[in-house]
């Protein structure tokens, strides 16, 4: 039974800085993923400004779609996609975020690719801010603790609305903007860790400066919105979620008390702000019991209220269990780690794998905000090894995906109205959190590997062909 919707947007995720490489050409300026250095599963990545030529950085070269996008379009195109997410490097645009006149050349770049996706009927979904800040506003303003980012922001985004109006529809303001929330998000979304070098995950900002950064996000994202609203009424406009959601452990109701109040200060409390347009009355306790006191102007309140956003995207790679025990066995994943879930089986990395996790939170999502829902990024990254044919089998991802879909088709029959899918990562990609090549989350085989070698040449996997299948039959 076709239980998709005919207007279904199947495609594919990816993120400027972990595809297009050319870091330093046609006049970009330096980002902060172009300061990170790689690393593995054992081995923290670093921020290093010092760009020494000895290390390897792995946005710098990336799979270089900045000189393959042509390629790499059309085989989406063959594959059947209907969208193609992917962000705009705001350093292409902007080389250090404070220049009054944007770089022709940066523009010119992402009018040709959107050129090329409308030729192949493609539609393309932009994140606006993925992970991508100046490294200039790094370090003169320690990021997003300065209220000043805020016109920047919106100096960025009056350029690319006014350049690519009759080219993009569905824009995302912020990408996986609750990362922000986490310690572990401090260099890559607050991108407050001005003067610091050192491994990613020891760069820890306090919660007073994170919740400040993020009340400057929220304001940007709500007068962007706004703005777009009243000056493109064609465009939609949506937030992005990392959606990481809990399981109590048992059924002690400690356990349950604490999944609620992780679940909201985690999954919910950036997203009741951008799609309600008000701070949550939960907030209150929490800032009160963590000594977070939020800095706002008069007309912060009023700002969030007009700039609510048309749609809610999410990426969904895992669940986790909340246990009140000490000593409750933990595991790894996306942005932070929690407690294992003894039903559920991992990925290489740690990952737990948990297709009904994504009905169930779908669910949770639409009976919460009643707003349509798109899956945007979600995926299985695993060592892709070619066989004695020298294809690539990867029954893995297949199975994985496969159950996520048909997780989906569940909630669609729950009735929650989902517009569409794009998993991560369509093509073989820079892993954000590892920096590694070899954990490949791709349909498309890219020839590039963590020593940085590589022809950048492209092959499709068996998962290719099946989900070219699967958009085939809707």
């Amino acid at each position: 039974m076709n239980r998709f919707p005919e207007n279904f947007l199947w495609g594919g995720a990816t993120a400027a800085n972990q595809v297009e490489g050319a870091w330093n050409v046609d006049g970009k300026g330096v980002a902060v993923p172009d300061v990170v250095t790689a690393g593995s599963h054992t081995i923290a990545r670093r921020v290093d400004p010092s760009l020494d030529p000895e290390i390897l950085y792995p946005s710098h070269e990336a799979i270089d779609f900045y000189h393959h996008y042509r390629e790499d379009i059309a085989l989406f195109a063959e594959m059947g996609f209907k969208v193609f997410r992917m962000s705009i490097n705001w350093t292409r645009i902007f080389p250090t975020g404070e220049e009054n006149i944007p770089n022709e050349a940066g523009l010119q770049f992402y009018d040709d690719v959107f050129d090329c996706l409308r030729e192949h009927g493609i539609e393309p979904l932009v994140t606006i801010s993925h992970y991508e800040l100046p490294y200039a506003l790094v370090e003169k303003y320690n990021g997003w603790i300065d209220r000043k980012l805020i016109d920047l922001y919106m100096k960025f985004c009056k350029v690319i609305f006014d350049r690519y109006q009759n080219k993009i529809k569905y824009w995302l303001t912020f990408n996986e903007i609750n990362c922000g929330t986490l310690f572990t998000g401090t260099v890559i979304e607050t991108c407050t860790f001005k003067g610091y070098t050192g491994p990613t995950n020891e760069a820890h900002s306090s919660m007073q400066i994170r919740y400040q950064a993020l009340h400057h996000q929220f304001v940007a994202s709500a007068m962007v919105v706004a703005y777009a609203h009243e000056h493109y009424p064609q465009f939609k406009m949506g937030c992005m979620v990392a959606q990481l959601p809990d399981y109590p452990a048992t059924c002690n109701p400690d356990d349950m008390l604490a999944t609620q109040k992780h679940m909201r200060e985690v999954n919910w409390y950036c997203s009741d702000i951008q799609v309600r347009g008000r701070y949550p009355s939960y907030s209150r306790r929490f800032f009160r019991e963590n000594g977070i006191a939020i800095d706002m102007e008069a007309e912060d309140e009023e700002i969030l209220l007009r700039g609510t956003v048309d749609f809610y995207t999410f990426s969904y790679y895992m669940s986790f269990c909340v246990s009140v025990d000490p000593n409750a066995d933990r595991t790894t994943g996306n942005l932070l780690g929690g407690v294992k879930n003894p039903y559920l089986n991992t990925s290489e990395w740690g990952w737990q794998i948990d297709p009904k996790g994504l009905r169930w939170i779908l669910n949770e999502i639409w009976d919460r905000y009643q707003i349509p829902l798109m899956v945007v990024e979600n995926g299985l990254g695993a060592r892709d090894v070619k066989d004695v044919d020298g294809k690539i089998h990867d029954t893995y991802r297949i199975d994985y995906m496969k159950q996520h879909i048909d997780a989906m088709a569940e909630a669609i029959e729950d009735g929650v109205e989902l517009m569409g899918y794009t998993p991560w990562a369509c093509i073989d990609s820079v892993s954000l959190s590892t920096g590694e090549m070899a954990k490949r989350y791709g349909m498309i085989y890219v020839n590039k590997f963590d020593d940085g070698s590589g022809d950048f040449s492209r092959e499709r996997k068996d998962s290719f062909y099946w989900y070219k299948e699967i958009i085939k039959n809707n």
